[in-house]
């Protein structure tokens, strides 16, 4: 056999060029692919990620009685995530509006009516992008940040509510007005909180009130309380009333009569019954005070309703 039936050596010497070129192609190949993978991968989790109806299973009967199946419990925890989304959708959308409308970004979008300019504004932008008329568009984006704390704190909140509460996050700040929710919310029940109600409490906080502004939202509504309960009730005397002083000092002579002296000092009488307040071991005195103190507080509480209504 001859040579140059079978070669075996590695060629003329330009075949090594063409080897590196050969490899070269692969690794493009090779890197296209993981770029295509990676891209794909990313797809993926954006579509997963995204609120959408067809994420929503069609509705069917039953499987069966008692426990859910399988498939049924994915099926309700799909559905649950729906309906939480529509119920932060609101907020959502605010935030997103806000979003755009603080940086600006809509304004290399070319004017749907004057496609030769860019949106200036906000305002021209969502009524004609996104039919969110002017007024919604600055409700959403002035109450966005309250809905998300308090869906944040499990209550259920809708954007009538917010918009009464707006003014005091925009006089104090936004614990501020999370705080006159809250209250409300204590005052009447999660269930009970109207914008009425909110509404009302705002109209009745003096113009001279004063927040610490590093108060967190749960002092804050003590705070508020306080103040509202002072306004709708008299000012509490501190001094004795004259019928009290009498009714003191029958009972002093009573008293007096039993231990057979002429007659016992209010000092004493004072400092018995504090004696009597603090004794550890028999709390009588200290029960009759505070369920008289418990009483005048939801005599408090009353009237705090009554003017939330």
């Amino acid at each position: 056999m001859s040579e140059s039936n079978y070669d075996l050596g590695w060629g003329d010497e330009d075949e090594p060029e063409e080897a590196a070129d050969t490899l070269t192609a692969v690794d493009t190949v090779r890197d296209e692919k993981q770029r295509q993978n990676q891209a794909k991968l990313i797809a993926e989790a954006v579509e997963q990620a995204a609120p959408g109806l067809h994420k929503i299973p069609d509705p069917v009967e039953p499987a069966g009685e008692g426990a859910l199946t399988d498939e049924e419990r994915q099926r309700y925890e799909q559905c649950l995530e729906g309906v939480d989304l529509g119920n932060n959708a609101w907020f959502i959308q605010g935030k997103a509006l806000d979003t755009i409308a603080t940086g600006r970004l809509f304004r290399d979008t070319p004017h749907k009516l004057e496609p030769e300019r860019n949106y200036r504004t906000i305002e021209e932008w969502a009524p004609l992008e996104k039919g969110i008329s002017v007024s919604k568009c600055s409700k959403l984006r002035a109450g966005w940040e309250i809905g998300e704390v308090l869906a944040a704190r499990e209550y259920d909140v809708n954007p009538g509510q917010v918009r009464e509460i707006v003014p005091v996050k925009n006089a104090y700040n936004l614990n501020a007005a999370i705080a006159v929710y809250v209250l409300v919310a204590d005052t009447w029940g999660e269930d009970q909180v109207t914008a009425e109600r909110l509404r009302n409490t705002v109209k009745m906080l003096p113009g001279d009130l004063e927040l610490d502004q590093d108060e967190d939202v749960d002092a804050l509504a003590k705070t508020i309380k306080g103040v509202l309960v002072e306004e709708i009730q008299p000012p509490v005397s501190r001094a004795i009333p004259p019928a009290v002083t009498r009714a003191v000092d029958k009972r002093a002579i009573g008293i007096a009569d039993a231990l057979n002296r002429p007659r016992i000092p209010r000092s004493e009488v004072t400092l018995r019954l504090m004696e009597a307040f603090a004794d550890p071991e028999d709390t009588t005195v200290y029960d009759a005070v505070l369920e008289r103190m418990q009483q005048a507080e939801k005599d408090a509480q009353k009237a705090a309703r009554k003017a939330l209504k």
